[in-house]
């Protein structure tokens, strides 16, 4: 909504009223005028972190929120920018014996006790904030433990993750890795309900994703405010929606751009069931370059879609690639 500005030095002459008029009425004119918004900062919550901040998430009582870190996770007071409470240290003693680090935290959406934390080493925990004031112990555990032989160099890499998403209704709990998406329903710790393979076809190419340091790329990602399709980001600048009721075969690849096109990728039956991290990563060399997917379309891990968001209501995504925001409706 443009604002309409009276300007009382610009008058018309030419309006009178009423006709054959009053020489000493005269009618301001109407202009409009551009609306240039300004950002301002506050409040800053600062010196609670010794790392980079990777998670910030709002809790459901309107009065408090968590920030994470590699290490550790702290409870603040949206009104009280000089203390907050430390409710998560996975700091070791020593710092060698670190064996995991903190990747993503969120509040669930209507319990103001509950929040999820995921690991590097591809774990959600369940911890509830009524249990203790340091919640060193979950009450729920979320991982889903690799097949016997299967372990390779890549395993640990590949299984950390990097983001998770409640369900707008809170009953499920959707996980990012480096190859999958994985949807936890949070009455079941067994395993996942539904798995939706992302990037299947890069697995004969990781070492060379290992190489130009793309394997370590953190990919968001999202659900629909009805929980019947999930979303994520890929590279060459596409992004994936996945239908999540049971039995959906549902899968829609599309790239984020001026002229977007539907690209086909091979999908695999699904089944249904400045940070500390870069310590674990060792030497790597390399630039970006060029790979080939499984149908022989050329892809670029330079152009990468890592951050996406589903309006809460309506189906509709907001997709960040590069300095572009592109909004689709799904």
């Amino acid at each position: 909504m443009v604002p309409l500005v009276v300007k009382s030095d610009s008058l018309n002459s030419d309006l009178l009223f009423p006709p054959g008029g009053y020489p000493s009425l005269r009618l301001p004119v109407v202009t409009s005028q551009d609306v240039n918004l300004v950002a301002r900062c506050r409040r800053v919550y600062a010196h609670a972190h010794d790392y980079h901040i990777n998670s910030i998430s709002n809790n459901s009582d309107g009065e408090t929120f968590i920030s994470a870190d590699d290490l550790r996770i702290n409870l603040w007071n949206l009104e009280i920018n000089s203390q907050s409470f430390n409710i998560v240290d996975v700091k070791p003693t020593n710092m060698e014996d670190l064996t995991e680090v903190i990747t993503c935290a969120e509040f669930h959406p209507t319990h103001c006790n509950t929040l999820a934390y995921s690991s590097s080493k591809g774990s959600i925990r369940l911890i509830d904030l009524r249990q203790s004031a340091l919640c060193d112990n979950h009450s729920k555990i979320f991982e889903e433990h690799e097949a016997p032989g299967a372990r390779s160099f890549f395993t640990e890499i590949i299984a950390s993750i990097s983001d998770v998403k409640f369900s707008r209704d809170g009953r499920y709990l959707l996980s990012r890795d480096y190859m999958t998406l994985k949807l936890w329903d949070l009455n079941m710790d067994s395993g996942p309900v539904s798995t939706f393979q992302v990037h299947e076809h890069l697995r004969p190419r990781l070492c060379d994703l290992y190489e130009n340091d793309s394997i370590f790329d953190k990919f968001e990602c999202c659900l629909s405010g009805d929980g019947l399709h999930v979303a994520t980001g890929s590279y060459g600048n596409l992004f994936r929606v996945f239908g999540s009721t049971p039995g959906s075969m549902e899968v829609t690849t599309l790239e984020a751009s001026r002229n977007p096109m539907r690209r086909q990728i091979a999908n695999p039956t699904r089944p249904t069931r400045g940070t500390l991290t870069s310590m674990t990563r060792g030497v790597r060399r390399g630039g970006e370059n060029l790979g080939v997917d499984a149908n022989g379309n050329s892809l670029d891990f330079s152009t990468k879609l890592l951050h996406l968001a589903w309006h809460p209501t309506e189906n509709s995504i907001a997709c960040a690639a590069a300095n572009s925001l592109y909004m689709y409706y799904a």
